[in-house]
């Protein structure tokens, strides 16, 4: 059925930009944007149906493009200790940080997992995330990857959410591995992905390379294995040092890089050249206290997209909130607002591979927009947590909390 969604304006994203339509109108059919543009322009309707959204700016629907949604358990005790002094290598050294949320994920049903990650993603729906990434990453053996990637798929098939799954099995040593790494990798690439890929839960594949993680070496491995099974690839790079980890992952033309706080002028080249995607994770930043920022610059510089994520995990950016990462991303980071919205919007979508579909109110795109009652679309990222009135409109159709959180 065709709607004409009108009594609006609309900050369309395309291009990395505002883009705004002034009085605009956006015209649906079923689960895509057939048209939009100045509402005195719009195309007759005929029998179709008409929605007032009663003077709102819309803007596409959030993506947030770096989540670890799926887990058990919380780690607010280490986040006591960070307080007191005891750094993140020293917990994970000691057996804590990922070690310890991959003993409570393993020790949680595939349906405790599932209903704890639902409340969560429906949190980031109800804020106008209307698709999001999913990473494993705490099960480190074939069973428990599969158990939480199978539980990212029942995400997107019970929620109005698209939902791209990614496996991050290269993502600490797990205990029985101990000071085997890899031979961890090997296991990795010549059991885990291929099962994985085969069973149709991987979207892309994702590794941790950091001194506390995975060597380049090793992320190259599993960089092989993903390309060798047809499977995109991401990583987390530069967080804690350089380790030229952007630049890797560009020579495999990865979806993104993210983290990137130790990134060097020579990855930003790399990744501008192959097209990868920035992420930036300020929740992250902002609960570790760092103080190396990532070097906008030169992202800016050599035209590199820049995307921003909650990097939600039990860890260190416990955030359940991606608007929250908006004001970070300018009051940390020195980012605009304009960036910020791009960065949740078509620069995360690119970070997802979804650039096609999402990310921007163009026609042809899915009809996943946000009506915000808000004055401007700076608003967005000015207000510091809180909960803005907005509908948020996924294939098409008006989501309906009531009926979903039932």
């Amino acid at each position: 059925m065709k709607k004409l969604w009108h009594g609006c304006h609309a900050a369309t994203m395309a291009g990395g930009k505002y883009s705004v339509v002034e009085d605009a109108a956006i015209l649906t059919d079923g689960a895509r944007i057939e048209w939009i543009g100045p509402r005195a322009s719009a195309p007759d309707i005929g029998a179709g149906a008409r929605v007032d959204l009663d003077g709102a700016w819309v803007t596409p629907g959030l993506i947030d493009c770096h989540t670890h949604l799926v887990f058990g358990g919380d780690r607010s005790g280490e986040f006591e200790e960070r307080l007191e002094g005891v750094s993140y290598a020293e917990i994970a050294a000691r057996g804590g940080g990922i070690a310890s949320t991959v003993r409570a994920t393993r020790e949680a049903s595939e349906d405790a997992l599932f209903e704890a990650a639902k409340a969560r993603a429906l949190g980031l729906v109800r804020e106008g995330v209307t698709a999001l990434e999913v990473k494993s990453g705490y099960g480190l053996d074939l069973a428990n990857e599969r158990k939480m990637l199978a539980v990212a798929r029942r995400l997107g098939q019970a929620l109005p959410l698209t939902v791209r799954a990614t496996c991050l099995a290269a993502h600490a040593l797990p205990p029985e591995y101990a000071n085997r790494a890899d031979d961890y990798i090997a296991y990795v690439c010549d059991e885990m992905l291929p099962a994985l890929v085969a069973k149709g839960l991987v979207d892309a594949v994702d590794a941790f390379c950091e001194h506390i993680a995975f060597s380049p070496q090793q992320v190259e491995r599993v960089f092989q294995c993903a390309r060798d099974l047809g499977v995109p690839v991401k990583l987390h790079a530069e967080q804690l040092s350089s380790l030229q980890g952007a630049s890797l992952a560009a020579r495999y033309r990865a979806l993104s890089a993210d983290h990137l706080e130790y990134m060097t002028e020579d990855d930003a080249v790399a990744m501008a050249q192959a097209g990868t995607v920035a992420v930036l994770l300020p929740g992250a930043f902002y609960m570790l206290r760092e103080t190396q920022l990532p070097p906008v610059d030169a992202l800016r510089r050599h035209g590199v997209p820049i995307a921003l994520a909650s990097d939600l995990n039990p860890g260190t950016s416990p955030a359940l909130s991606l608007r929250m990462m908006l004001n970070m991303g300018c009051t940390l980071f020195r980012l605009t607002p304009e960036e910020t919205l791009a960065g949740v919007t078509i620069h995360a979508a690119q970070a997802l591979g979804l650039q096609a579909t999402h990310g921007s109110l163009e026609a042809g795109k899915a009809a996943d927009f946000v009506a915000w009652k808000i004055g401007r679309p700076a608003e967005l990222s000015y207000w510091l947590g809180g909960a803005l009135e907005n509908r948020v409109v996924r294939a098409g159709v008006e989501i309906d909390f009531a009926r979903i959180a039932a």
